[in-house]
């Protein structure tokens, strides 16, 4: 490379990449269901990132390199293995003839085959989104074996838009990665970053040769705590980019450091040739005057529009932060603090909202608007003034709106006191529940929803729209219920769930009934692979003015002489879930909406629900990624837990649920929940959470999942009695319950049948070999 080009005065790190309707949901889950070819796939894929293109070069991204190329067919990090060649051993041989990873080998990835399980699925740093974990090892063959990234920056280019191509960092794919089963006690998959960064400049030269001026390479592990040595990340990183500045061709280098604070790692980058270095600038604080003397000569991409939230940007303060480093000497652009595939596209589409409520929102969309206006600022600051004295009146007529701070709610969380947080001792409860619910060993139960099918959508699409009466809708949704009470009887569940047919989103569904929440209608997200949530917005306080679940529960238990459980979203998990506002601490909302669900508790257990459950899937989700930072939080999101279940007798069995986490890290939250009974992912990473269990000494009920419902393949008796086996093994038998990894509502019928047939019989194998 002769000489650096300019980076883009404005741009964002990364745009949702699901289409503005779903299209490429709709577009793979047509492919998986066998009713469209490949090549339709791929023509779906490419409008959707023309229309991408378009829409940003519209809205302001003119120049070259603004717009990034992030769009994924399913995971970023998927898209990172597939191009680099790290295929574990037990799929066997996926390249095709001409040495590739084709979109069939890519998929099969990520969701398996009847005989072979998926990569494992965990959080992607403290979002919502999930990402598939690589699994190296000594024997991992590395060699590029895709080339979609320089293909989807050529078609961007032959329709007249010069992208800024994207890949997950090297350090940050090692140190996400986990050791292969094969590899040898205490392997370092970031020991083969030797044999990673070759690959990564071959990359880099073809993009090179394609026309690319810009890549970014994201490196988000590098503002979190690692288990790594903090040394060994640091040598990572000066020699990961010692290799790739070095190469002859490659287009100019953009390291991007998106949720949080680089701090110590700063100086290695800023001492490497990379030609541009993304700053969170908005979760993290603005480097210091010496911090940013090592940066003269570089680029320095200021993220100080939030990606994350939905909040309309404060200008006048993020235009202060930009004036530091323009002040400092420094060439400066302006982008996000992270992609925002996090955030919904449009807020202007949503009409159903106030007027007033979408004044104070920032979506995708509008984000690329706010960077523009502070790209303006860096260049002429009077150009920007009259937007930036918008954005404060706007913020301060926010503060003053009705509902958005409650003296009721604030007086009745003031009056709390400790005895609001704690329950009997669990050896006093677990001798009511004995006598209550009378239970076999090893109880078998569902994590709480089954499968949505297309007449129950269709019911709720029906009934939203007036076509049928909510009687009609009512009676349509106990008839579901009944249905699936009748297959758990049949099937010989213990503890039975009524199947929240009546649910759309187990957040969604909460905020429709609590004040301080509105919900979207186009506001989707990408979770994980297609699927797709709506986040609910929490702009005020939060109260609950009647009964949510009580009629359905009341309904299921007439149904069944079986404990039926009682169905809740916890606290954690309801802010994790949604958009939160951002003018108080956390740990005030969660003990808001912890008050909510105590009520609703009150109301399960006068109508004679023994059973339940409060769901916290996303309590790892939203743990910092510093650890100097995490015990403030497990304080407070443990203690929102606790006050929403504190107020249940002892003979009420609380369940709580977790999934697709390192639950090693936050085991001793999990501990202080204080839940009679958790479930636990565990069925993907092969049990790996018992030895936790173990170690740590649980005391509890606990149900690590059997039955991964993430994946369409049906897991057989043998190996569910083998999880089984491995659970038993490591946790006493008399703590165990069966259940699936997580709630059935993504599957269909036919496979959650067999699936659960499968558990059944399982578990009764196992309990045999107890006595």
């Amino acid at each position: 490379m002769n000489s650096t080009p300019a980076f883009p005065a404005a741009s964002l790190l990364g745009y949702p990449r699901i289409g503005r309707r779903r299209e490429l949901k709709k577009a793979v889950e047509a492919y998986w269901a066998g009713t469209i070819d490949e090549a339709a796939l791929d023509t779906a894929a490419q409008e959707i990132q023309l229309t991408t293109a378009r829409r940003l070069f519209d809205l302001g991204l003119t120049e070259t390199a603004s717009i990034p190329g992030t769009f994924s067919y399913y995971d970023q990090v998927l898209d990172a293995t597939t191009h680099i060649g790290a295929v574990p051993a037990r799929f066997g041989e996926l390249r095709n003839a001409a040495g590739r990873l084709g979109i069939n080998a890519y998929f099969t990835l990520a969701r398996g085959t009847a005989e072979i399980q998926p990569l494992e699925m965990t959080k992607w740093f403290d979002t919502n989104y999930h990402y598939l974990v690589p699994e190296i090892g000594p024997e991992t063959d590395f060699s590029v074996t895709s080339n979609r990234i320089v293909e989807q920056f050529e078609l961007a280019k032959a329709n007249g838009f010069e992208t800024r191509p994207y890949l997950v960092g090297p350090v940050t794919y090692l140190l996400l990665s986990k050791a292969s089963d094969d590899a040898p006690a205490g392997f370092s998959p970031l020991s083969r970053l030797e044999d990673v960064l070759p690959v990564y400049a071959e990359l880099l030269s073809r993009l090179a040769a394609a026309g690319a001026a810009w890549i970014q390479l994201d490196e988000p592990a590098l503002v979190s705590d690692q288990d790594v040595p903090a040394a060994e990340v640091k040598e990572a990183v000066a020699r990961s980019y010692e290799v790739l500045t070095s190469a002859t061709e490659r287009p100019a280098i953009l390291v991007s450091t998106p949720y949080g604070a680089l701090t110590e790692l700063l100086p290695t980058l800023a001492a490497t040739a990379i030609d541009a270095l993304h700053i969170d600038a908005f979760k993290g604080a603005v480097p210091s005057a010496g911090e940013l003397a090592l940066l003269a000569g570089k680029t320095v991409v200021a993220g100080v529009v939030d990606g994350h939230n939905i909040w309309r940007n404060d200008l006048a303060e993020s235009a202060a932060r930009l004036d530091v480093l323009k002040d400092a000497g420094l060439t400066v652009a302006v982008s996000t603090s992270t992609s925002t595939q996090h955030v919904p596209h449009d807020v202007e589409e949503e009409t159903q909202l106030s007027a007033e409520l979408r004044s104070w929102l920032a979506f995708a969309d509008q984000k690329v608007a706010e960077v523009v206006t502070l790209a303006a600022h860096v260049g002429d600051p009077a150009s920007a003034a009259p937007a930036l004295a918008e954005a404060t009146a706007v913020i301060a007529s926010r503060a003053a709106a009705a509902g958005v701070r409650r003296p009721e709610v604030r007086a009745r969380l003031a009056a709390l006191t400790t005895a609001d947080f704690s329950r009997s001792s669990y050896s006093v409860r677990e001798a009511a529940q004995e006598q209550t619910l009378h239970l076999p060993p090893l109880p078998t139960t569902t994590i709480g929803s089954f499968p949505q099918t297309s007449g129950i959508r269709g019911a709720r699409a029906r009934a939203n729209k007036g076509v049928i009466t909510s009687e009609d809708y009512t009676q349509l949704m106990k008839a579901e219920i009944k249905r699936v009470v009748e297959l758990q009887e049949e099937l010989g569940f213990d503890v039975l769930v009524h199947g929240e047919p009546e649910r759309n989103d187990m957040v969604q569904y909460f905020a429709e009934n609590l004040e301080g929440f509105d919900v979207t209608v186009h506001g989707w997200v990408q979770s994980y692979g297609s699927r797709c949530t709506r986040p609910s917005i929490l702009w005020g306080d939060v109260t609950r003015e009647h009964p949510i679940t009580v009629e359905w529960a009341a309904f299921a238990q007439s149904l069944t002489e079986k404990p039926m459980k009682g169905m809740l979203t916890g606290p954690v998990t309801i802010l994790a879930w949604s958009f939160v506002r951002d003018d108080q601490p956390l740990g005030e909302t969660a003990n808001q909406v912890a008050l909510a669900l105590r009520g609703e508790i009150a109301d399960l257990e006068a109508a004679g629900i023994k059973v339940i459950q409060v769901d916290e899937p996303a309590l790892r989700e939203l743990l910092p990624l510093r650890r100097a930072d995490q015990p403030a939080y497990l304080d407070w999101s443990v203690n929102s837990f606790r006050l929403a279940t504190a107020g249940a007798a002892d003979g009420t069995q609380i369940h709580t649920h977790l999934c697709y986490s390192e639950f090693g890290a936050v085991i001793d939250a999990i501990d202080g929940l204080d839940a009679d009974v958790t479930s636990i992912e565990a069925a993907r990473s092969r049990m790996e959470v018992v030895g936790d269990l173990e170690s740590h000494g649980f005391g509890r009920g606990v149900g690590p999942g059997v039955y991964d419902i993430h994946s369409p393949r049906v897991p057989g008796r043998a190996e569910v009695s083998e999880l089984l086996g491995k659970a038993v093994r490591h946790v006493p038998a008399r703590q165990l319950w069966v259940n699936p990894d997580c709630g059935l509502k993504t599957r269909g019928y036919a496979e959650t049948e067999e699936s659960l047939r499968n558990l059944v019989a399982a578990t009764k194998d196992v309990r045999a070999q107890l006595v």
